[in-house]
């Protein structure tokens, strides 16, 4: 089987592929079109997020037998059109997992205990202790929406907490023994904190708007490493200054390109403004599941899964 990878990723996923008889090409600048133009040739394609594969190209991609996506979330593939086609779809949420639990428990003991803030001040020759007194989390109620891989691996990292872990997911019985599964009227009332952890669906996309925000009995905490998307940037501004949302861990946003390599290249939202100076919210550039561990094990995670299929 002769594979095409049109994004660069951990060379286990070349050796390996390679050592198993695989024929393996490289294209990591060509534009959509010319990768278009010759991906007849390929029994399989390899990408992370460099661009959409829609209908136009699965219908030249006349050969084609897998996708295998470097990462979580496949909404940058048409799933459905690939499935009718027979492509075989593969993803990786096995090989980031871990980090981005860990990345959520990060950011939420950062913003509840201010090190963000605290830090730039001792830079700056401030010595305000009082100013940053922090939030334990023993106490709290999280509540996580979504529990597939990367909710399961946050609720594992809570396990060492004395706090009450809820979550709301589409699919039932998905509770374990880290996690009680509740409605979304439950999480609702009882969350101190919310995580999202969802893939970028219909149902998702502008999902955690004014509406949503206010059906929560308390004020709370976001987390959300799951899709920029998600969350509505102006309602959640305008939740942080009126302080039913306490503070925010952004590491997607919803400016981001479809690739994820870029946020916007027109003038800044003033919305991004205004989270770029508030000190209750911490950013990062999707980069919860980008460790060097993930790197690696999501290459081997999509190497076993072809070799499964297709060896």
């Amino acid at each position: 089987m002769k594979i095409l990878h049109i994004d660069s990723n951990h060379p286990l996923l070349l050796n390996q592929l390679s050592e198993l008889g695989f024929t393996n090409d490289e294209d990591y600048s060509s534009s959509k079109t010319e990768i278009e133009d010759k991906i007849h040739l390929y029994d399989g394609i390899i990408i992370r997020s460099r661009f959409t594969i829609d209908k136009q190209f699965l219908d030249k991609a006349t050969n084609l037998k897998f996708i295998a996506r470097v990462g979580a979330g496949l909404e940058n593939i048409d799933c459905d059109y690939a499935e009718e086609k027979g492509v075989y779809l593969i993803s990786a949420p096995e090989g980031n997992r871990n980090a981005v639990g860990e990345h959520a428990l990060g950011m939420l003991l950062s913003i509840f205990n201010k090190l963000n803030k605290a830090d730039n001040e001792v830079r700056n020759g401030k010595w305000l202790r009082e100013e940053n007194r922090g939030v334990e989390l023993d106490g709290k109620t999280v509540g996580l929406i979504g529990y597939g891989n990367m909710g399961k691996s946050f609720a594992k990292k809570l396990r060492g907490f004395d706090v009450e872990v809820l979550c709301y997911d589409i699919k039932p019985n998905m509770g374990d023994q880290n996690c009680k599964q509740v409605s979304l009227d439950t999480l609702q009332e009882k969350a101190d904190v919310l995580s999202l952890h969802t893939p970028q669906t219909q149902l998702t996309t502008n999902m955690i708007n004014e509406v949503f925000i206010n059906q929560f009995k308390k004020s709370f905490w976001l987390i959300n490493t799951a899709r920029g998307k998600s969350v509505v940037t102006k309602d959640l501004v305008a939740a942080l200054k009126n302080n039913k949302i306490l503070g925010a861990g952004l590491d997607v946003l919803e400016y981001e390109k479809v690739s994820f390599e870029n946020l916007f290249t027109t003038e800044i939202p003033e919305a991004f403004q205004y989270l770029i100076i508030a000190e209750n919210v911490i950013l990062s550039p999707h980069v919860a599941g980008w460790t060097i561990e993930s790197n690696q094990k999501l290459a081997q995670t999509i190497v076993d899964k072809i070799k499964l299929k297709f060896y």
